[in-house]
């Protein structure tokens, strides 16, 4: 531990964020009006809660290190020093050079050609459950439809979807030596797909990933590896979540249902506040790379730095009226999927699947709302935000 002179801290404070993990924004509100730069005991790292200084911090590599923050973490829980990092976990120039060839790949035509296809899967999922008026969100959408997307995206066997989901809900968990054990089987696993596709290439993400270059410069495989490990545990937390949290919200606003029902072309709209009211990635991960101050305090070199994302999205100094769901919100300006270099490369993918899943959702069902004896339970995660179950009725 380094000799960091804290500031004075009432540990029930963020502690209180672990006790009630669905409601942390009473929270969230306190460390913005009374300690924007707070150092939490309990997540060992700086909350920053305010806007400006979460899209600060977030916008700069040079004193907020992405790649340093993985470094800083306990060595069991580090990757293997050998294997390379993701996209979240790299910085500028090397951060630069991996996402423009990713970006060869997974292009905006790639997902926007996966409609058809995800509208395909969301209504397979709610054939399932038509005939009985009920319908868990999360168990009989959310969670397979976007590893489904995944699986057949990245070419692999779609009878492994299970496993994909095992491994991704360790990931997000506190789970440290079973997180480590995921991830070695996720690379076994990816590893003997690319080696099939070197030897014979398909038309899917995989082969796509081997043959992208810039200039001569292709991917490693261990950077190949890495990105279908993040598509793979993002995409799928992503994605899950939000539409999670969408039908969360607006079953807790049921006139959101009929302006909805009444004008399919709010959606986006909508998606964007739910987004930014419930976003589902809570906060990020970085490290300061000098003595630097934030907000009164002083941030020592190596120091854990966690910016908010959903306490940023509801700073009433940038959102006016910040704590209401307005579905109308405009402009809506929220750092929901982050800002700058490190822009969630997946958001086009999670946007895509939510839209299309709401949309099938309100032209088939009607009179939707939560059943009222189920019991919301926050996802084992202290940065994602999402509901394990969400039973639900409707007509149809």
């Amino acid at each position: 531990m380094h000799n960091t002179a804290f500031p004075p801290s009432n540990p029930s404070l963020t502690a209180r964020i672990l006790q009630d993990p669905l409601n942390p924004f009473h929270c969230y509100r306190q460390l913005r009006e009374q300690h924007p730069v707070y150092y939490s005991r309990e997540f060992h790292s700086w909350f920053i809660s305010r806007y400006e200084d979460v899209q600060n911090v977030i916008n700069d590599p040079v004193l907020f290190s992405s790649e340093q923050s993985i470094r800083s973490r306990p060595k069991a829980t580090r990757q293997n020093s050998n294997a390379a990092r993701t996209l979240l976990w790299t910085d500028p120039p090397r951060h630069r050079q991996l996402r423009s060839l990713i970006n060869l790949a997974f292009t905006p035509r790639t997902i926007a050609n996966l409609a058809p296809r995800i509208t395909e899967i969301v209504h397979a999922q709610l054939d399932q459950v038509t005939p009985y008026g009920e319908i868990d969100i999360v168990a009989d959408l959310a969670n397979p439809l976007p590893i489904i997307v995944i699986a057949e995206l990245l070419g692999v066997p779609i009878q492994d979807q299970q496993q994909f989901k095992h491994w991704s809900d360790i990931i997000v968990s506190p789970a440290r030596q079973e997180k480590k054990q995921a991830v070695i089987a996720m690379n076994n696993y990816f590893q003997s797909i690319v080696q099939q596709r070197r030897q014979q290439p398909e038309d899917d993400l995989i082969s796509a990933l081997l043959s992208a270059h810039i200039e001569g410069i292709y991917l490693t495989e261990a950077e190949i590896l890495s990105f279908c490990r993040l598509l793979l545990v993002a995409g799928h937390e992503t994605s899950t979540n939000l539409i999670g949290n969408a039908l969360l919200t607006f079953a807790e606003h049921p006139h959101v249902f009929e302006e909805l029902k009444d004008d399919l072309t709010l959606i986006p709209d909508a998606i964007e506040e739910v987004i930014r009211y419930r976003t589902p990635i809570q906060r990020l991960r970085r490290a300061a790379t000098v003595d630097t101050e934030l907000g009164g305090q002083m941030i020592k070199a190596g120091d854990i730095v966690s910016p908010i994302l959903g306490s940023a999205n509801r700073d009433e100094q940038r959102f006016v009226d910040a704590e209401r769901f307005d579905l109308h919100r405009n402009p809506n300006r929220h750092i929901g999927f982050g800002h700058g270099i490190h822009f969630c490369i997946g958001s086009s993918l999670a946007r895509l699947e939510t839209r299309i899943a709401l949309e099938v959702l309100l032209t088939r069902f009607t009179g939707m709302q939560r059943k009222p004896d189920s019991k919301l339970e926050h996802v084992a995660s202290s940065f994602v935000y999402g509901v394990k179950s969400l039973p639900m009725t409707f007509e149809n």
